[in-house]
C-alpha cells in the first residue's frame, strides 16, 4: 500500500485536509472529486488512489466540503447536490495546485464520482489549459448541463450494467459531449461497484485512461 501524505490546501477563505500520493517519479496528478456525502475517506476512491499509485500515478483525495458545510449537508443533503459549490471548490483546487511548487509540473487528470463527476466536468470545462482528461465513476454528469458541450478534455465514463437510470443519464451525457469521450459499461456491477471484481475494472479502465491521456510525449 502507498501511504499518503496529509496536505492542508489554503483556499480562498478556507482550508480543506487532503491526502497526497506521489509515487517517485510521478508525473501525472489525478484528483479526486467525491459526492453524494462521501469524502476523501472513502474506501471506493482510495481502493483506486492505490491503484493509481501502482501505476506511478500520483493522486489527490480531498475534501470537497468544510467540517462545519460537511455537519449541515449531514443534517440536509443540501450541499451534495449543489454543483456550483463542488465545481467552485474543485477549481480553487487546481489553481492551488498550479502554485504549488511540488505539485505545478505535474499533468492533472479528474476523476470524479456521483455529483462529484459533475463538478469534475464543470472544472474541466472553466481549465481547459490545466485538465487534460477525466474519468467518472457512477457519475451524474448530467447534472453539468450546458457545460458538457464545453469540455476539452478526454472524458471516460464508466457506470455499473445494474445501474439503469445513471447509465441512461449518462447516454445524454455522452450525446452533448464534444470531446473525445467513451462510455464504458461494467457486467453485473450496480451503482457502488460493490460486486466482486467491479471496482477492480472500474481502477483498471480508469488507470488505462489516464496513462493513455496525461503521460506528456517525451520532450
Amino acid at each position: 500500500m502507498f501511504e499518503p501524505r496529509v496536505r492542508q490546501l489554503d483556499l480562498e477563505g478556507i482550508e480543506l485536509s487532503a491526502d497526497l500520493r506521489l509515487p517517485p517519479g510521478a508525473r501525472v496528478l489525478v484528483v479526486f472529486a467525491h459526492g453524494s456525502g462521501s469524502g476523501r475517506s472513502s474506501p471506493r476512491n482510495r481502493y483506486v488512489a492505490e491503484s493509481l499509485a501502482r501505476r506511478g500515478l500520483g493522486s489527490l483525495l480531498f475534501d470537497l466540503l468544510t467540517e462545519t458545510e460537511q455537519r449541515l449537508d449531514n443534517r440536509t443533503r443540501e450541499l451534495r447536490f449543489d454543483i456550483a459549490l463542488l465545481a467552485r471548490r474543485l477549481t480553487e483546487v487546481l489553481d492551488w495546485i498550479d502554485r504549488d511548487l511540488e505539485l505545478q509540473s505535474l499533468r492533472v487528470g479528474l476523476f470524479g464520482a456521483s455529483t462529484g463527476a459533475a463538478a469534475a466536468l464543470l472544472a474541466a470545462a472553466a481549465r481547459p489549459d490545466v485538465v487534460h482528461a477525466v474519468v467518472s465513476r457512477g457519475g451524474r454528469t448530467d447534472l453539468a448541463g450546458p457545460a458538457l458541450s464545453r469540455v476539452k478534455a478526454p472524458t471516460l465514463q464508466i457506470v455499473g450494467a445494474q445501474d439503469p437510470v445513471v447509465f441512461g443519464l449518462n447516454c445524454q451525457s455522452s450525446r452533448a459531449l464534444q470531446c473525445e469521450q467513451r462510455l464504458e459499461v461494467v457486467a453485473g456491477a450496480t451503482h457502488l461497484f460493490e460486486e466482486p471484481g467491479a471496482l477492480e475494472e472500474v481502477a483498471r479502465l480508469a488507470g488505462d485512461w489516464f496513462e493513455k491521456y496525461l503521460h506528456a510525449p517525451p520532450p
